[in-house]
């Protein structure tokens, strides 16, 4: 009876430990999507924020570490090597600490990424040049094109940018055109209404055909709901720690 017991236990730690080792690839493979993506909102924020890029690097480091310790948990449970199990349990403490750590500075940390966020985008929409090849500013393009709005907080961002308020014609932001159908087609730069004749008053931002909801509550949705997603699987894998 005792011997089947501990039979039993064995296999469960090595199923426990086999989840540890799939959701450690989760997490890796979170952290590594902040710092690769390059066609969203992400790839706007990462380049500025340090925060985001800390963050990152913690979800890389946290789910190396239980994919190792799950490999550990497995081989030695397996085989009963008693170096191995002692090294794993080493490991899960370690790692429990990091989760709730990481976890209580990323949740008090939400207010200050949201500040982080608007002060990037305002900076970008300020600086951004017609005709440049950006990795930045073809990442906002994307972002206003495909969540179908414009600025951060209203289209009346854009008229912060000097190059764009001094065009004598109807002139907008191309990928703020409110169009129906537009497809997976992301236009950049700035672009002229059409017909857009001299106005007496320059460039009026009331003429133009654009979006008029800005991108702020809309990015910052999307943001709590990704992240809510990997603070999910990092929970879920304290609980099956603990």
């Amino acid at each position: 009876m005792g011997s089947a017991c501990i039979k039993v236990t064995k296999y469960f730690l090595f199923l426990f430990n086999l989840l540890f080792f799939i959701l450690g690839a989760v997490i890796l493979g979170f952290g590594v999507w902040i710092l690769a993506d390059r066609s969203s909102f992400i790839s706007v924020l990462q380049t500025s924020s340090s925060s985001l890029k800390v963050g990152a690097s913690v979800f890389i480091g946290v789910g190396a570490v239980t994919m190792f310790m799950g490999f550990l948990g497995c081989i030695g449970a397996i085989k009963e090597v008693r170096c191995l199990l002692g090294l794993y349990f080493v490991f899960l403490l370690l790692i429990l600490i990091v989760q709730v750590v990481a976890g209580v500075v990323f949740y008090f940390n939400m207010g200050k990424l949201k500040e982080e966020m608007g002060n990037i985008v305002t900076k970008l929409i300020e600086d951004y040049k017609d005709g440049q090849e950006d990795r930045l500013q073809d990442a906002w393009d994307y972002v206003q094109a495909q969540v179908r709005c414009c600025g951060w907080a209203s289209f009346y961002n854009w008229t912060a940018n000097a190059e764009l308020m001094n065009r004598t014609r109807v002139t907008y932001p191309c990928s703020c055109e409110d169009e129906e159908d537009r497809g997976d087609l992301v236009k950049k730069g700035f672009c002229e209404a059409p017909g857009g004749n001299s106005t007496d008053g320059g460039n009026n931002p009331e003429l133009w055909p654009v979006y008029r909801e800005g991108c702020m509550e809309k990015v910052q949705v999307w943001l709590q709901e990704n992240m809510g997603i990997i603070l999910g699987v990092c929970v879920g894998v304290a609980v099956i720690e603990v």
